[in-house]
């Protein structure tokens, strides 16, 4: 099978074609409503096995890593001998129904002699082989071409459904290799930060860290965590367009510096938004510096107007900030540093986060690597 391979062993049947119709179309429908091909595959053969009066029926799946038919699923069987069958391409009748892409019917077990196989002739016609269905009887039974069209029809309507599956799997193989390229590319550049400045080398993943563990706390779901992530690693990325001069000053700036390191957030939402998979991770780069009261920058945001994520972020960058080193200062104490954030609530943070937070925060920040 696939467009289909079919191994016919005999069998008893009922002839009338509506009969065949109508379980065609309930095959259809189970294909067409179901994502899940195991639960597809189980619906086809129960219905082959009930009303087709077969006594028993193998599916084999191709594998093109190692060149054979493996057993996927099987009905009717008394034994578990069938689940441990697996065909190599130049062995049994499912190989050669593979090789000579036809439907085979064996009256009698006993009539199976020699076998010989067209051992390229997959590759060079450039078939595409799903798998192979097997059907078993215990009586003697010579199928009619009716049976046997409407058998083939089975078989390709399993192998639209094994395909759909399989383009399924690669599809999301890719966008998941697709989003590994990304994140990487995002830890690159949230490093390629820390190597200007070496006095904060490790804040970006302790951040994330940290504002992750948070999140989680405040009960954001599953699916928000990953943007949140990504926009907890690049929060600094606007600091790129910031000269040498101003970032690494080894004292406070004054306040002509300060009016071009502010627009950093503003230079973030600018190299990022043009990429739509960063988009919904920009509410960290853009407002993490907003404040509860009004007071932050850059576009003076006030209480739940900030976006949830930059209210989280914004109580995590500070603890990180006070607790390392600076070129002006050293880090603060692990208690003075809470104080801060608990005389902050309300003013700089959402009160109800820095509650939660300060709940957590039961442990001072790790020394920074030397």
């Amino acid at each position: 099978m696939g467009r289909y391979g079919l191994e016919v062993r005999p069998c008893l049947f009922f002839s009338k074609t509506q009969d065949y119709l109508h379980l065609l179309r309930k095959i259809d429908q189970a294909i067409a409503r179901n994502l899940d091909l195991q639960a597809t595959l189980e619906f086809v053969l129960n219905q082959i096995t009930m009303l087709m009066g077969i006594d028993a029926v193998a599916l084999f799946l191709w594998d093109p890593r190692t060149n054979s038919l493996k057993f996927k699923m099987g009905k009717g069987f008394i034994s578990h001998r069938i689940s441990k069958k697996e065909w190599r391409l130049r062995r049994g009748l499912a190989g050669k129904v593979v090789l000579e892409r036809k439907s085979m019917v064996v009256p009698r077990c006993g009539d199976i002699r020699g076998e010989g196989f067209w051992e390229n002739l997959l590759k060079e016609e450039g078939f595409k082989v799903l798998g192979v269905l097997e059907l078993y009887c215990r009586k003697l039974f010579r199928p009619d071409k009716e049976w046997m069209h409407f058998m083939e029809a089975i078989s390709q309507q399993l192998a639209i459904a094994i395909e759909n599956a399989i383009l399924t799997e690669q599809l999301h193989h890719s966008r998941e290799e697709l989003i590994s390229a990304y994140d990487a590319t995002i830890e690159g550049w949230a490093k390629a930060l820390e190597l200007r400045d070496r006095e904060t080398e490790g804040h970006s993943q302790r951040v994330t860290e940290m504002t992750l563990r948070l999140a989680r706390q405040l009960n954001v779901p599953e699916e928000e965590l990953v943007h949140i992530r990504r926009g907890a690693l690049l929060h600094d990325i606007g600091k790129m367009a910031i000269p040498h001069s101003i970032l690494l000053k080894p004292g406070p700036l004054t306040p002509e510096e300060w009016e071009i390191m502010k627009p950093h957030p503003v230079y973030a939402y600018e190299m990022l938004s043009p990429i739509p998979y960063l988009r919904p991770a920009l509410d960290i780069p853009l407002y993490h510096h907003e404040k509860w009261d009004g007071t932050g920058y850059p576009e003076g945001l006030k209480g739940e107007n900030i976006p949830l994520a930059a209210r989280i972020f914004a109580v995590v960058d500070v603890w990180d900030a006070l607790g390392s080193p600076r070129p002006y200062r050293p880090p603060w104490p692990f208690p003075k540093v809470l104080s801060y954030i608990r005389k902050q609530r309300g003013k700089h943070f959402d009160p109800y986060i820095a509650d939660v937070f300060l709940k957590i925060s039961t442990t001072p920040l790790k020394e920074k690597p030397r």
